[in-house]
């Protein structure tokens, strides 16, 4: 197809300086340097991710102020939120790799029909995902140990929060379609969107303001939905000023069942690798529910926090994929290696200041969040045995962000799920009973420096295996 021909051979135009035949033009992080496609990539997306974090740490501290019951309350509901999330992201790992794929390929109108079917697949998904949601929030949540005290509490956010899945999703798939073409910045507009509204919102709609009395804890869960529908209709904007049209029309050229199975291959794995940790958290928050509230309480807040320090971490997982996916689609496996190099040692540098800081000054940080002496205590505490292990973590999802990008998501799940499930549950449960808390908090420290180290171990095994790769 006329799409499917590199834009410079169509136009007749002199191809720029490492432009190979066959790439799309649209495939820019194919061309010059992978250090500063790393910066310009992951710059905005860590503006993007830090916008989007600070909304936990926004709703934490004003739902704080309701009360230690309803930060009890978020505790239980941040888990369960953040799977959510994971799913979502999923999906949007999946279009991404596609396009950035069939970008990289020279597959321009390809590309434009799955950026298309992908919205509307996000949209289905989303759907379904919002309507089980509604229909098992008491057991689940009973599943997690939740009482009786705090369930109505719960109920008052998650009810609101499922019925805007859909808008969230699609808002995830959109951003898939510009990650898939190397749109970072556009990225980050469309999560400071998001972010903006609920940084207005929250106050006005969680504790009232302005002669208005707020709807407590529902509150956040409205502002939440209102920051969704906002970011979406921007992201759509965004696509259309992009080589990939807006266009339902394409969707009807779409084969159904290769597009949806193109993405849920890479999606499928992907969702539950970054559903697996949160998943891990749940049941880590439910065995913690028997050391008191307070644990709970200073578990969740600090769980917040530490969610925002590692934000660069995420945005460079976030940038890697299109990065390698491109290169890789291209026929460029050593720019993918190269990639994955830079990505690992900044993720073992930044991990290790970051634990420094956080050890050092964890106390001051608990003081935002609360005023209660036990819950300050079991932040701390928290923070004082995890941190040494972000390193890993950052080292874990940048490299499975590279093994979703090259169409290997299974291996990403499977060192994710050995993570959680192998590490971090078991650890957690055997010492439970003699350390109390701690085993908890340590459970996350040690599964975090396993799993770096495998992922580490796979992510190069598997990019050395590239046709044409040297040893």
């Amino acid at each position: 197809m006329a799409g499917d021909i590199p834009f410079r051979r169509r136009l007749g135009k002199r191809s720029p300086p490492g432009y190979r035949p066959g790439v799309s033009e649209a495939a820019k992080l194919t061309r010059g340097s992978i250090r500063g496609h790393l910066v310009t990539q992951t710059l905005p997306m860590i503006l993007g991710v830090a916008a989007i974090m600070s909304v936990g740490l926004i709703d934490a501290y004003f739902i704080g102020r309701l009360g230690s019951s309803e930060l009890a309350a978020v505790a239980f509901i941040f888990p369960i939120t953040i799977a959510i999330s994971s799913l979502g992201v999923g999906v949007m790992v999946g279009i991404n790799s596609v396009i950035a794929r069939a970008l990289g390929a020279g597959a321009q109108d390809r590309a434009a029909r799955l950026a298309n079917f992908g919205a509307l697949f996000a949209l289905v998904v989303g759907t379904v995902m919002g309507l089980l949601l509604f229909v098992l929030l008491d057991p689940l949540f009973r599943l997690m140990q939740a009482s009786d005290a705090l369930l109505p509490l719960i109920r008052e956010y998650m009810r609101p929060y499922a019925l805007g899945l859909p808008v969230l999703l699609l808002q995830m798939g959109l951003n898939g379609v510009l990650r898939g073409q190397g749109e970072a910045r556009m990225t980050s507009y469309v999560s400071i969107t998001y972010a903006a509204a609920n940084w207005v919102l929250d106050p006005l709609l969680i504790t009232g303001g302005l002669g208005f009395e707020g709807f407590g804890i529902a509150g956040a869960a409205y502002a939440t939905i209102a920051g969704f529908a906002l970011a979406a209709a921007l992201a759509l904007w965004l696509i259309s000023r992009t080589p990939l049209p807006v266009s339902p029309a394409l969707i009807a050229r779409c084969n159904v069942k290769e597009s949806s199975g193109a993405i849920l291959r890479v999606a499928g794995p992907a969702a539950f690798s970054n559903a697996i940790n949160p998943i891990g958290l749940s049941v880590l928050t439910a065995l913690l529910a028997s050391q008191g509230e307070a644990a709970v309480a200073g578990f969740g807040a600090a769980g917040r926090l530490q969610s925002f320090a590692v934000v660069p971490l995420l945005g460079l997982s976030g940038s890697i994929g299109a990065i390698v996916g491109q290169n890789w689609g291209a026929g460029l496996p050593e720019r993918s290696r190269r990639a994955m190099r830079y990505t690992a040692g900044f993720s073992l540098a930044y991990g290790l200041l970051t634990a420094i800081v956080l050890f050092a000054f964890g106390e001051r940080f608990a003081a935002l969040f609360t005023e209660d002496p036990a819950v300050v205590e079991q932040f701390a505490a928290y923070l004082a045995i995890s941190v040494w292990g972000y390193a890993g973590f950052g080292l874990l999802i940048t490299a499975n962000g590279a093994l979703n990008a090259v169409d290997h998501a299974g291996h990403a799940l499977a060192q994710s799920a050995a993570r959680v499930f192998l590490v971090m549950l078991p650890f957690g449960w055997l010492l439970r009973d003699s350390w109390g808390a701690v085993a908890i908090y340590a459970a996350e420290l040690v599964a975090n420096l396993a799993g770096g180290a495998l992922a580490g171990f796979v992510v190069w095994r598997i990019l050395s295996r590239a046709p044409g790769a040297t040893r």
